[in-house]
């Protein structure tokens, strides 16, 4: 249904026609991240239509012709899941036409400093924060790190650094932190890690609750339970 639409009643709760992502874009380029853990009956399926391009809604008679560029990725050795039988032969030389290896970040230390700066924007942006700076030799430590999380971990460290307000993360050669600076438990040390982002969203917006409400996604009544709470 979600690859190739359905008609309304096709099945116990299709109370409306769907159009299949196939059919949105037609004419263009459709992406199929991981690709490696579709099931037999899918893969399948999905040969059908890359042969054929002609997609079935569930529920329909007809074929309907879609004319559109796959593009798929997987973390998966796929050469290795055709040899154990998880994925077909046929379709994996179907997809298989140009292929893109792209190297772990550990291969490529290079792009380390301009991803921690396209992830520290987006994340300052995505928690209305200030950005962290990114020192020249924070961005060498960070090079010399293997990233077995590759991409993901990277994004993942930015943003614990920003909720934080510091970079005291191991993979950068300082030790994980276990809670707090001063030594709180785990929930005490959320709470004031919660506490100073919120004070300051409050200098940032002068004292305004209504905008740093509005900054931090919170109702403004929430917002003053909180300040209330502290005061107390």
């Amino acid at each position: 249904s979600e690859l190739f639409g359905h008609l309304k009643g096709a099945f116990t709760g299709a109370t409306g026609a769907r159009e299949g992502l196939f059919f949105h874009a037609k004419g263009g380029t459709l992406f199929l991240d991981e690709v490696g853990e579709l099931p037999p009956l899918l893969q399948a399926k999905l040969l059908r239509v890359l042969e054929e391009k002609k997609v079935r809604p569930v529920g329909a008679e007809r074929e309907i012709p879609v004319d559109v560029r796959v593009v798929a990725a997987t973390n998966r050795d796929l050469g290795q899941a055709v040899a154990e039988g998880r994925f077909r032969q046929d379709l994996y030389y179907r997809l298989d036409v140009m292929h893109i290896h792209i190297p772990p970040l550990a291969a490529r230390p290079e792009d380390v400093a301009p991803l921690a700066r396209h992830f520290m924007r987006q994340v300052a942006a995505a928690l209305a924060m200030p950005e962290l700076p990114l020192a020249p030799e924070l961005l060498a430590r960070m090079r010399a790190y293997p990233w077995p999380g590759n991409a993901r971990e990277l994004r993942n460290v930015i943003e614990r650094a920003l909720i934080l307000g510091q970079f005291p993360i191991a993979c950068i050669g300082a030790p994980e932190p276990t809670g707090d600076p001063a030594g709180e438990a785990p929930e005490e040390a959320m709470a004031t890690v919660e506490r100073r982002h919120i004070l300051k969203i409050l200098g940032e917006a002068a004292g305004n609750k209504s905008e740093a409400a509005r900054r931090l996604g919170l109702s403004r009544k929430t917002l003053e339970r909180k300040c209330a709470d502290w005061r107390s």
